[in-house]
């Protein structure tokens, strides 16, 4: 049977030995009176939840999946969920980032994010309901009318109802400027949405008294493509005059999709049929206030990804000192035994240091993501506020493709561990891999965030956010350069910084030329900037381990072992990403369609 247990002590390092984040937040008149004990209060009760509540969940829900019944158009999640959700409710917890105005506690995204990863470790599938429902809370909180806020977010903050993000469409995928779905206008000043969405997470589920969709769709005379997109919030039960769930609306399930994985989540087919629907932000600028949702949930997605990394790695891990086969190639770890524990085997370290060092190190930069974005929401210097925003808009597509890229790679490598076990039901470890799979293409696919992180976060504003981010990584190297015990951090730092301006200049030079080379080169340029990403927060990592590895705390030894792996086995793959980078697009396009 799987286990889990909250990286608590790893948490509480990154957040205050390496992010100081009580400090960062003493800047921040919102988060001003919050101290480190209530901060690791809230993040050892949202562990306890995770290990206790949803993990015992996960494989059960997994194997029994959504029902759906066509006569009603209803959908019964896995036994236990609904439980499970009102114990969620019952202790506050979907009000924890909330705004205090509609019933939230008001506390950092942070704090959220590190509940997320929790959550993600120990029950993705159900984990998507309550994500999905913060999304559309934000989305509203930024965009929605003020009478639609009063109405709306109140019981999105209580879990009392939840939401949906309502985009795709069988021909289009992600194509959203080719979306079919109508609105029009009605004489009450709502509007009758028609038509078909698919790969609706969380469409339709019993957790909820009523499900509010965010929807997109077309008004009549709109412009083509994305500019003549709107907005509209359709919710499944139209509230009555006391604001409770009403009457049904026109808007349904018709079925569910049988997937590889994420089973306990009902992913939906949804209908709509002259559905009553409310007007979000202004006609035809729907796809900016989705946006608000859309990038949420890629950061979310992220932390999907470093969620299951770390609970693969705490199986594999566990598994590897138990089992014994083999001996160990230079020296017997037990004479006393017929065969040594599979963890004395140089691959089999090898797998689980790196699923360690991606755990490790995108807990650091995930972490520091949700900070740059909760000072882009209440630093009260404007400036800091608009250079977080734009960090946060930098960093989300490495949030989303670099993190789920190495939670895929983590989990088929600790499936590895296992053997012939890692293939087998009861050891849990197949559903992570197939969970996490789908990280990696939906909230767009990683070759997507790739094009928009070097075509519209890099070249679109000359590389001015990049070299912002370079600026922090230079101000490291020079102020520890100097220190022999931090030379073999310092130096490759420094040298993949060096090589990534040189690689931005190269492809945007050629990209002026032929706008492919931008295509051809996006995937292994994410994976660049990823890592250099990764190596600026593994060497502030390992300075914090230097300076305490005197204190006998085998918790610093441990991390320092870990960034040198880091350094030694794993960065370089820069090399071969660079050099695949600089390939061109001629090498691709060489091959006329017909012969594929």
């Amino acid at each position: 049977m799987p286990r889990y247990t909250p990286p608590l002590r790893d948490q509480t390092f990154v957040l205050h030995e390496l992010l100081a984040v009580t400090d960062a937040y003493q800047a921040m008149p919102a988060h001003a009176s919050l101290d480190a004990d209530t901060i690791n209060q809230v993040v050892e009760a949202s562990g306890t939840f995770c290990a206790e509540v949803l993990f015992p969940l996960n494989q059960s829900g997994d194997q029994e999946g959504c029902h759906f019944d066509p006569a009603t158009h209803a959908v019964t999640t896995p036994k236990g969920f609904k439980e499970a959700w009102d114990s969620f409710c019952a202790a506050g917890w979907p009000s924890l980032h909330a705004d205090p105005e509609f019933g939230g506690q008001g506390l950092p995204a942070l704090l959220q994010n590190v509940f997320f990863e929790m959550q993600y470790s120990t029950n993705q599938a159900w984990a998507m309901y309550p994500g999905l429902t913060s999304g559309a809370y934000e989305c509203l909180h930024a965009h929605g009318t003020p009478e639609q806020k009063q109405l709306y977010l109140p019981k999105l903050v209580s879990g009392e109802w939840t939401g949906t993000m309502c985009l795709t469409e069988a021909h289009c995928g992600t194509d959203l400027g080719l979306i079919r779905t109508r609105a029009v206008p009605k004489e009450d000043g709502t509007y009758a949405l028609t038509g078909s969405k698919i790969f609706i997470s969380s469409g339709e589920h019993d957790l909820s008294k009523n499900i509010v969709h965010l929807v997109l769709a077309k008004l009549p005379g709109a412009p083509e493509g994305t500019k003549g997109i709107s907005l509209f919030l359709v919710p499944k039960f139209v509230p009555d005059a006391k604001g409770d769930a009403g009457e049904r609306n026109g808007i349904f399930c018709t079925g569910i999709e049988h997937k590889m994985g994420i089973h306990a989540n009902s992913t939906c087919q949804i209908t709509m049929e002259d559905a009553t629907g409310y007007l979000v932000a202004e006609p035809n600028k729907g796809l900016n206030a989705m946006f608000v949702m859309m990038n949420g949930a890629r950061l979310g997605v992220g932390m999907q990804g470093l969620g299951l990394t770390e609970v693969a790695y705490q199986n594999a891990a566990a598994y590897a000192k138990d089992r014994r086969q083999g001996r160990a190639l230079s020296e017997s770890a037990r004479t006393d035994q017929s065969a040594d524990p599979i963890i004395v085997h140089p691959d089999v370290r090898k797998m689980l240091l790196t699923a360690r060092a991606y755990a490790e190190g995108g807990r650091a930069f995930g972490y520091w993501v949700a900070l740059e974005y909760d000072k882009s929401l209440h630093h009260p210097d404007e400036a800091v506020r608009n250079a977080s925003s734009a960090m946060v808009g930098l960093m989300t597509p490495i949030v989303k493709a670099f993190m789920t890229d190495n939670g895929f790679q983590c989990a088929s490598t600790c499936l590895q561990v296992f053997g012939g076990h890692g293939y087998i039901r009861e050891w849990g470890m197949e559903q992570y891999v197939r969970d996490a799979r789908i990280n990696m293409i939906y909230e767009g696919t990683n070759t997507i965030q790739a094009l928009d992180l070097l075509g519209r976060k890099v070249l679109r504003d000359n590389g001015a956010t990049l070299r912002a981010f370079g600026e922090q990584v230079r101000a490291f190297v020079e102020d520890h350069g100097a220190d022999e015990a931090m030379n073999e951090f310092i130096t490759p730092l420094a040298d993949l910084g060096d090589k990534l301006t040189k690689l931005t200049m190269e492809i945007g030079m050629k990209a002026m030329q032929n706008p492919d080379e931008v295509g051809a080169a996006a995937v292994d340029y994410l994976r660049v900037v990823g890592h250099l990403v990764y190596a600026y927060f593994w060497a502030r990592m390992a300075r914090i381990a230097l300076d305490k590895e005197s204190s006998g705390d085998p918790f610093y030894r441990a991390k320092l072992a870990t960034a040198r792996f880091y350094f030694a086995r794993l960065l370089p793959e820069t090399a071969s990403s660079i050099r695949a980078a600089r390939s061109g697009a001629a090498v691709l396009n060489a091959l006329d369609a017909d012969l594929f």
